[in-house]
């Protein structure tokens, strides 16, 4: 079996100063190491996480270390995207992949112009009729408990080139997707509707016209070739009932200093420095709320827009559901990991104590409140999975 590192060590994360580089502890000393993996992966990098890193193989690079890998419940997750490659070929070559045994790769990174346009894909495949198969490979790392999504952050470019996929497989070509899910305890897939509507709606749209898999595959600490675990499923109907603009949102955000402020008719209110969360629905338009939100000039109409105006936003996390109930039950689970919450605000219309809560540490690195998030956009899908 392939071994894809020489030397791996251990190291613990302490931060991100950006999208490719974390802090980490190896052994008493502070250490830059490159993260090859752009995505959020906001519900992996907590303080504290084991990674994996490696030397840096480029002698000019900025950073000594590269990362390869990350612990989440003790399960072993491949970050560097470098190998994605080389996973799904060694994959497919071995015949791992249910209903793919007939295919083999004959060229990586294989170009087909259409219309003028010169398009790259990851992988092509052949078969012993001579049959082409265009290949795209995703690596996901976006997880709940048992279910895994793609993807982590809006991405335009990704939805265009599941509407170019489609067009490729209706001038003849063979198309897909293969989504390397990460994670050995995942059954079932989705695309994040949640973070990313239109590709959700995107994927819905184009998935029966492709060729496409999502496979949860193993790894253990050595990073040699991971061993294929289950094909997903793919639980389309969940889709039909939630991936549309509605639901429920956390507004993130951070006062610098104590604020005494008059909300509209609650008149003067005392809010002390800290990360902020705000808790609120919209049963239509919940993209445009959000945006709404995060602007500074506005007319006033809500609690939260007079507060706004004090502070920063850090994030606006919306949560598609179709679940009645789930304002006041969000508010809840948030009040439950919360330090601290300014009363009666933003519940006007409900016997709820507060839909504003606080904390002195940022809410997006917070195990506990990221797990509330998981759990509305994810784990509670479980039960509509079948």
């Amino acid at each position: 079996m392939k071994v894809l590192y020489d030397t791996i060590l251990k190291a613990t994360y302490t931060g991100r100063p950006n999208r490719f580089v974390v802090t980490l502890d190896l052994n008493g000393e502070s250490v830059l190491a490159h993260l090859p993996n752009p995505g959020r992966m906001w519900e992996l990098l907590f303080t504290g996480v084991m990674m994996y890193i490696v030397l840096h193989d480029k002698p000019d690079a900025k950073t000594k270390y590269r990362v390869v890998g990350i612990e989440r419940d003790g399960v072993v997750i491949m970050l560097d995207t470098n190998y994605s490659n080389d996973v799904a070929q060694h994959l497919i070559e071995n015949k791992l992949i249910p209903g793919w045994e007939e295919w083999r790769v004959v060229r990586r990174e294989y170009t087909v112009k259409l219309h003028g346009t010169s398009s790259r894909f990851d992988l092509l495949l052949t078969n012993d009729k001579g049959d082409e198969f265009l290949l795209e490979v995703k690596s996901c790392t976006l997880f709940s408990k048992t279910g895994a999504m793609f993807p982590d952050a809006i991405t335009e470019r990704g939805r265009k080139h599941l509407l170019h996929l489609k067009e490729l497989q209706n001038e003849g070509y063979h198309t897909g997707v293969l989504f390397l899910v990460q994670w050995d305890r995942a059954q079932w897939f989705l695309p994040d509707y949640h973070t990313d509507l239109e590709f959700a709606r995107t994927f819905k749209e184009v998935a029966p016209s492709l060729d496409w898999k999502a496979v949860a595959v193993t790894w253990d600490e050595t990073f040699t070739m991971p061993t294929l675990t289950r094909e997903c499923s793919y639980p389309s109907t969940i889709l039909d009932t939630e991936a549309h603009d509605s639901g429920v949102y956390v507004m993130v955000m951070h006062l610098d200093h104590d604020l005494d402020l008059e909300i509209g008719s609650k008149g003067m209110m005392h809010f002390q420095s800290g990360y902020y969360m705000y808790v609120g629905s919209a049963k239509a338009n919940l993209t445009k709320r959000i945006e709404r939100h995060k602007r500074k000039r506005k007319k006033m109409h809500w609690h939260l827009d007079y507060f706004r105006g004090h502070c920063e936003m850090i994030a606006g996390l919306p949560i598609r559901t179709s679940w009645a109930d789930a304002e006041c039950a969000l508010a809840d689970a948030v009040r439950s990991v919360a330090e601290w919450d300014v009363p009666k605000f933003g519940c006007s219309d409900c016997d709820c104590k507060s839909h504003l809560f606080g904390m002195t540490e940022n809410p997006i690195h917070n195990k506990a409140f990221m797990d509330v998030i998981e759990n509305y956009r994810m784990n509670k899908l479980d039960a509509l999975v079948k």
